[in-house]
């Protein structure tokens, strides 16, 4: 399959900058695969669009502040370091800027004038990252008071407030990128949709950027993926099976969770494990096992995610509605608005 085919016209200032006012002012497309129809509504409107015969699984990951710079001991260079996964209780995968000139052996510095550690590179991990131990002794506290939040590379403005960069439900931290279809949901919104009838599970899927990062191999069938951690405690997969026996719609909400889902159950609707690293690669031809419908942001072009959606809806009626998306003006990406297939 060609990598062209997932290609769209995107202009850019329809690229999402900051979120919303409120977070259920995103307006909210939705993909009818049967009638294979596309319309417009709020996304407050998903209170009205899903009944008690739906069952939604939220990934309940929280965004660290998984981007630090340092300099290598030594030279003094600036190193810029993004944090993927953790490997261990002081070690973790990384992504490295200038990578070639940070190699196994390498000492970084990391300070802020008041929190001071060291990480040194112990080897050399797959698709060009590095394996990092860090020194510190509570790691996660030094994070926040010396890391950033890392949003992604299509957002130029200033965040002001980053808990919008965080879905209302976040628990579990670990993650370097939000999941944003989450971002829309509040408070109210879950309590409306409990009242209703709908009910919930969570998982956990620490996103990395190679989720995000866009497909260069012509044939995407040869595109890696990097992988990440997830975990569903055996009583959320109880909650699922229990939901899927009973008939209800299994709905993930956005790619991290229909990812989790795909990989954490098989085709009989058994689950096979409750935690693992998944590099699972989800594209037209892939028959789902769990997911019926997805609740999902608009994606990049020759991007895993536009794969993943075209696979469950049909690269035509996907190309339908993005097509629609661009020609109403609809905001895109992270910050963007939203879409249901149902």
């Amino acid at each position: 399959m060609k990598l062209e085919e997932f290609d769209y016209h995107l202009p850019e200032e329809l690229i999402a900058q900051t979120p919303a006012e409120k977070r259920e002012d995103s307006r909210l497309m939705v993909v009818d695969i049967k009638s294979q129809s596309v319309y417009n509504r709020k996304f407050k409107d998903i209170t009205r669009i899903l009944t008690e015969r739906d069952f939604l699984i939220f990934n309940d990951t929280r965004v660290i502040p998984a981007r630090l710079w340092g300099t290598k001991e030594g030279t003094g260079g600036k190193v810029e370091v993004l944090l993927l996964n953790q490997c261990g209780d002081s070690a973790w995968s990384c992504l490295v800027q200038p990578g070639r000139r940070v190699q196994k052996g390498h000492t970084i510095i990391f300070s802020n004038g008041e929190t001071r550690f060291k990480g040194e590179v112990i080897e050399r991990g797959e698709m060009g990252t590095r394996i990092i131990r860090f020194d510190s002794t509570n790691f996660s506290e030094d994070l926040k008071k010396v890391g950033v939040v890392p949003l992604p590379p299509y957002i130029k403005e200033t965040l002001k407030d980053p808990e919008r960069y965080q879905t209302v439900y976040a628990q579990k931290e670990g993650s370097s990128a939000a999941p944003t279809a989450g971002l829309h949901f509040t408070k109210e919104i879950l309590d409306d949709l409990k009242e209703k009838g709908v009910d919930s599970t969570f998982v956990t899927l620490h996103i990395g950027p190679g989720t995000f990062m866009p497909v260069k191999t012509e044939n995407i069938e040869d595109h890696p993926m990097h992988g990440e951690f997830f975990h569903v405690p055996s009583e959320n997969l109880q909650k699922i099976v229990q939901a899927k026996k009973e008939g209800k719609r299994i709905i993930p909400v956005g790619t991290t969770s229909c990812r989790t889902l795909e990989s954490v159950f098989d085709y009989e609707g058994n689950p096979v494990m409750e935690e693992g690293c998944t590099h699972i690669f989800i594209y037209p031809g892939y028959k789902f096992k769990m997911t019926q419908a997805l609740i999902t942001n608009f994606h990049l072009p020759k991007s895993t995610l536009l794969m993943l959606i075209s696979a469950l809806a049909g690269r035509e009626l996907i190309k339908k509605a993005y097509k629609q998306a661009v020609e109403e003006r609809y905001r895109f990406f992270s910050f963007g608005d939203c879409m249901i297939i149902i």
